[in-house]
């Protein structure tokens, strides 16, 4: 069977009659790949360009003031980083959101005290741009919006009411911007190298945004091959993460997927990680439970991402980044002399 990933006009899959075969198709690639792509999602691209013109902007600044922005604590989840491969070669540079600037921001919005320590490491904005923080917030809104419409389309394909995968009036959000440059050494191959490694998201969804003159994300089929995903000006991809699956009782698939090199210019991407309020318990919802039952423990997820710092540097974490967090310093990560980005 030939894989292929749909482009979903949002507005008329969301309307009151839309064609049965487009809901089949969504359906089918809901349950065997775990993406889509919106066109007509409701998002302002102006909003999209507005966002990604300062985030790119930050993004090529001279790399000693990129480093003023990293984390003041070391938090791996806020302000710049860089992520180099272990030659010290530049493989990608992010910029890090959380959903609120601080601690303070957090309790003001409704968050639980219990859960506050989750913002404690604040966001870090460059002094230069002061409007980059209310773009990014608006765009971080607009794609919680996005977000949920694929939460209530999922459940309309799959034949059950609209509001079976919850929706909450305080979500838990984060954004990551990913720059990737052109990968131009000479021993090594583009198609061999991965700047991005296979993985899922552990979201419900995730809202993507992607540019650049190569389609360098890939998304896993049921076989194992791999499917480049297409760079459809204007539309947003939209990801299953784990937490779909584990509400679907494994039905829908979450979408594994990685990033190779190639280009001939830097290719971005923005992703808003899209949960639900951090006091859900997460387990398989009724109709997607027969009479087996099922293999999933219910989880809090707050357990699930309270960690998610030691856990990620548990993983990928080189011993000075690690320091770094432990004494609550910025981190940098070194190049390599020949690298992009020195």
């Amino acid at each position: 069977m030939a894989h292929q990933i749909p482009v979903i006009d949002l507005d008329v899959a969301l309307s009151d009659n839309p064609p049965p075969e487009l809901l089949d198709e969504i359906r089918v690639t809901a349950e065997q790949i775990g993406i889509i792509q919106l066109v007509n999602h409701g998002v302002d691209l102006a909003l999209i360009e507005a966002f990604s013109g300062r985030a790119g902007r930050l993004l090529s600044l001279p790399r000693a003031d990129k480093a003023k922005l990293a984390s003041p604590t070391g938090h791996p989840y806020r302000g710049w980083r860089q992520w180099p491969d272990d030659f010290g070669r530049l493989e990608l540079e992010r910029f890090n959101v959380g959903q609120f600037d601080n601690a303070d921001d957090a309790r003001a919005a409704g968050v639980p005290e219990d859960y506050l320590s989750l913002y404690e490491h604040r966001n870090v904005w460059p002094a230069d741009d002061p409007e980059l923080r209310e773009v990014t917030f608006r765009y971080i809104d607009a794609s919680r919006r996005v977000a949920e419409q694929v939460l209530t389309l999922y459940a309309r394909v799959l034949h059950v009411p609209d509001d079976t995968f919850p929706h909450s009036t305080l979500p838990y959000l984060t954004l990551t911007v990913n720059d990737y440059p052109t990968w131009s050494y000479p021993d090594a191959l583009d198609e061999d190298k991965l700047l991005l490694l296979e993985h899922a998201d552990g979201s419900a969804v995730t809202v993507l945004h992607q540019e650049g003159d190569y389609a360098g994300l890939q998304v896993q089929l049921p076989d194992g091959d791999w499917l480049p995903v297409p760079i459809v000006p204007g539309a947003l991809q939209v990801f299953s993460g784990t937490l779909l699956t584990r509400w679907t009782n494994g039905l829908l698939r979450p979408a594994r997927h990685r990033v190779v090199a190639g280009g001939t210019v830097t290719r971005r991407s923005t992703a808003v990680f899209y949960y639900p309020s951090l006091d859900t318990v997460l387990e398989p919802i009724a109709p997607f439970v027969g009479v087996d039952g099922t293999d999933y423990e219910p989880a809090l997820l707050w357990d699930q991402v309270r960690g998610g710092v030691e856990d990620y540097l548990k993983v990928f974490g080189r011993p000075e980044q690690v320091t770094a967090w432990r004494e609550h310093k910025p981190y940098v990560a070194p190049l390599a002399e020949n690298s992009a980005g020195r």
